[in-house]
């Protein structure tokens, strides 16, 4: 009964995986709907479709549009403005003076309009007056008549302007000497040369994240193969021990342990697979797909093998020219220069070209025909000479020179850090080969000696345990096969990253 029992589990555990024998074979598969990509299509699938990477090439096109609308600042700037005032009370001025003879009176003349007058028309009445001389005529000076009279020739205040009020004007201004301008625009340029480069380096990390995850299935893979094989041969050694059991060749205690090596692997089995099916959707997450389309990869593990055997001594001359992190930082410690100089033309003085045209008209009766209108213009040119602020131009260039300073800092440190991890990245790779070929060589061995325990269990010449202890040392020489290889490439791609290598020149 306890058999029957077993042999329905047995079976079962075959039925729950008819599915994951699709990773069995790289090829591409049948099943409709299914994409196989390789690596350089997962690349370029990524490098079109993440999310990162269209951020980054948005940024580099709204700094684009900053930078050509910093170019208006070079062009006149135009506005119009229009105005109309109420004269509630309007203003009053006066024309003459208040002083008065010695002897207390008005000066003769007398005070507001008419003296006004009397000032401007006696020395027209004496030319004449030359001018006709001998005629007869004599010469009447102008005066006032309200001089002697009581409160005459003080002076009275007349009203100005006019009750409505309507104005139209036109403004431009245009600079014509501005360096810390010029200095601006040229820092806008700077800006989007960094967002070029901050894009480069999204584009980077998304080559290294689809290598990573791409590596990361093809070694899900591997390891769902060495668990099936183990599953597989757990169900053939079990069946086997219940033959022999059977015959009266093996013992109650061999059988129980081959029923546990098969339930044993079963475990692993499932695992396998769902590690094989959450890498597919790590890298679906980051070639920016539909995380419900079924896709899958072309290729093994082991075809990358050969690229263990490159020259290691050439990472270690590689430069850092291309590391995007270096590069911001050097374009950020160009920008903070530039933005010192900008700071410096601060102290120089601008000129600037301006014009303005206004049309405006004012009466005492809101009739719009009757209003008249009267149009003026000026253009000239507006000198601005800084003199003082208070210390805070001298301020903000020490502020942005500590600022430099700090930035070098960081770089020096930064270029520290790397070089650490491209030596780390070299000693990975180097381990990784060390631990490949020795692990091909216990591989083999390992075969070997599988073949002849099972060879010498079926004579009944070894026990189980014999058998178990053979195929655990070939399911980890099998794993260790495959992990170094995997190391590898791992760490071959975050060199890249680090030395900047793009996808298109590889």
């Amino acid at each position: 009964m306890y058999l029957k029992r077993f042999a329905l589990l047995a079976a079962s555990a075959f039925l729950a995986f008819p599915a994951l024998a699709q990773y069995q074979d790289a090829a591409p598969q049948s099943e409709a709907g299914k994409v196989v990509l390789t690596l350089e299509d997962a690349l370029k699938v990524a490098l079109s479709e993440n999310t990162s990477v269209k951020v980054a090439d948005m940024e580099i096109e709204r700094q684009q549009y900053a930078r050509k609308g910093s170019y208006a600042a070079l062009l006149p700037q135009v506005s119009a403005s229009g105005m109309y005032s109420y004269a509630l009370k309007k203003q009053k001025v006066y024309f003459g003076s208040d002083k008065k003879d010695d002897d207390g009176e008005g000066s003769s003349g007398g005070g507001g309009m008419a003296g006004m007058m009397a000032s401007l028309m006696n020395p027209i009445m004496y030319y004449i007056q030359q001018l006709y001389d001998g005629t007869g005529i004599p010469f009447v000076p102008y005066v006032d008549p309200d001089a002697g009279k009581e409160g005459g020739g003080s002076s009275e205040p007349m009203e100005m302007g006019r009750t409505h009020s309507v104005t139209f004007g036109l403004s431009a201004q245009m600079p014509l000497v501005n360096f810390q301008l010029w200095e601006s625009l040229r820092l806008t340029g700077d800006q989007v040369e960094l967002a070029v480069e901050q894009a480069r380096e999204s584009r980077l990390g998304t080559v290294a994240s689809v290598k990573q995850a791409f590596y990361g299935i093809l070694f899900a893979k591997e390891a769902y193969k060495v668990y099936n094989s183990v599953y597989e041969n757990a169900v053939e050694n079990f069946r086997l021990t219940e033959m022999r059991y059977n015959a009266a060749k093996a013992s109650e205690l061999d059988l129980t342990r081959a029923k546990a090596n098969v339930a044993a692997a079963i475990p692993n089995l499932y695992n396998a697979e769902n590690s094989v099916e959450l890498a597919l959707w790590q890298l679906k997450a980051v070639m920016g797909v539909d995380l419900d389309r079924i896709i899958d990869i072309a290729g093994t593990l082991e075809e990358y093998a050969g690229q263990m055997f490159s020259d290691i001594a050439e990472g270690e001359r590689a430069s850092l020219d291309g590391n995007s992190q270096l590069r911001q930082l050097a374009q950020q410690a160009e920008m903070l220069s530039r933005q010192i100089r900008m700071q410096q033309y601060a102290y120089l003085p601008t000129l600037a070209l301006t014009f303005s045209y206004s049309y405006l008209t004012q009466s005492d009766i809101f009739n719009l025909s009757q209003w008249k209108w009267f149009p003026s213009s000026t253009v000239g040119l507006s000198l601005s000479i800084p003199i003082f602020s208070g210390g805070q131009r001298y301020h903000a260039i020490k502020q942005t020179r500590v600022q430099a300073d700090e930035l070098d800092l960081q770089r020096e440190n930064a270029e520290r850090q790397l070089r650490i991890g491209i030596r780390q990245s070299l000693g990975t790779m180097d381990t990784a080969m060390r631990t490949y070929d020795a692990s091909k060589e216990a591989l083999t061995s390992a075969e070997k000696a599988y073949d002849i325990a099972v060879k010498s269990y079926q004579l009944g010449k070894s026990t189980l345990t014999d058998l178990n202890n053979v195929e655990l040392t070939l399911t980890q020489s099998r794993l260790a096969v495959s992990q170094a290889i995997y190391n590898f490439v791992i760490a071959k791609a975050g060199l890249e990253q680090t030395l900047g290598y793009d996808f298109n020149a590889n």
